[in-house]
């Protein structure tokens, strides 16, 4: 299975954004809610989920969104179920590691 990821330096930070490839492109809303997947955030090009997943590893921040990449970071142990986000019952999470 294929996500779309985009891995880049801010500052002293290193930004990763996951996204699945059913979601790109997508605006949720949800309450007060408007989220928008755009692809120039998402889309640096197509990996497979395992890949994305180790890429976290070498990220500082992470902003995942999809219920494939969230799934499987809560299944590895970067995410805890309790802090994921569902909007529009999409789920979204973000990693931040001080």
């Amino acid at each position: 299975m294929d996500v779309y990821v985009n891995f880049k330096k801010v500052g002293r930070n290193v930004l990763l954004a996951i996204c699945d490839c059913d979601v790109l492109g997508r605006t949720l809303k949800e309450g007060e809610i408007t989220f928008h997947v755009k692809a120039e955030f998402y889309n640096g090009g197509k990996v497979s989920l395992e890949e994305a997943m180790g890429m976290i590893e070498n990220s500082t921040i992470v902003n995942m969104v999809g219920k494939n990449c969230v799934e499987k970071a809560i299944e590895k142990g970067y995410v805890h179920p309790e802090a994921v986000l569902h909007i529009e019952g999409v789920p979204h999470a973000q990693i931040v590691k001080l």
